[in-house]
């Protein structure tokens, strides 16, 4: 694919975007994404070679400004429990912009480009985020002793409690509940001292 992002190249990304998030990826064709960008196929091959390259193209630019992101957040003059409420804020609302069934496709995807371009990633932001963590326990952010790939495991499994309605109905707002869940994450239910 070249470099630099033509009128006819931004209507196809704009295009497959909105389609993918919406019904997911496997549904959507390529005579679709054309005939709903107003682009020959032509013109759709000239940028990709398939499907699976638009996709992967697609998530390599949503993990770029994921990443842009969680650091313009974790770069801030503030303490880091504030930054780790506003990282589940933001990744919580990041989630509200992606379709479940475009997430199950990706994640959980039979095609072996798109599994092994997924697995990559993943172990790109694996390494990112417990080189963040351990530099916080370096800043004496984070306990010494406690390992950074519990937290890395254990953090997404706090973001699920947001799917519990009957846990949501507890607070008066999911703004209440995400300070609990914070002060729960670093506090435990001792008294602070």
């Amino acid at each position: 694919m070249k470099k630099g992002k033509t009128l006819k190249l931004q209507q196809i990304l704009d295009t497959a975007h909105d389609l993918f998030f919406r019904f997911g990826f496997k549904r959507v064709s390529i005579e679709e994404i054309c005939r709903t960008a107003k682009v020959s196929k032509m013109t759709f091959y000239k940028h990709f070679k398939n499907k699976n390259e638009l996709v992967k193209f697609l998530m390599n630019e949503i993990y770029n400004q994921s990443f842009k992101e969680y650091y313009e957040i974790m770069d801030q003059d503030i303490s880091y429990a504030k930054k780790t409420e506003q990282v589940i804020h933001w990744k919580l609302a990041n989630q509200e912009k992606l379709s479940h069934e475009f997430i199950k496709e990706y994640l959980d995807s039979s095609d072996p480009e798109i599994k092994l371009f997924f697995l990559e990633k993943q172990k790109e932001v694996v390494n990112k985020i417990v080189d963040d963590y351990k530099k916080a326990q370096k800043n004496g952010d984070i306990r010494p002793d406690i390992k950074p790939e519990f937290i890395l495991y254990i953090l997404p499994k706090l973001t699920e409690i947001y799917k519990d309605e009957d846990l949501l109905k507890m607070y008066n707002t999911p703004k209440d509940l995400t300070k609990e869940v914070i002060n729960f994450f670093f506090y435990g239910i001792l008294e602070k001292k």
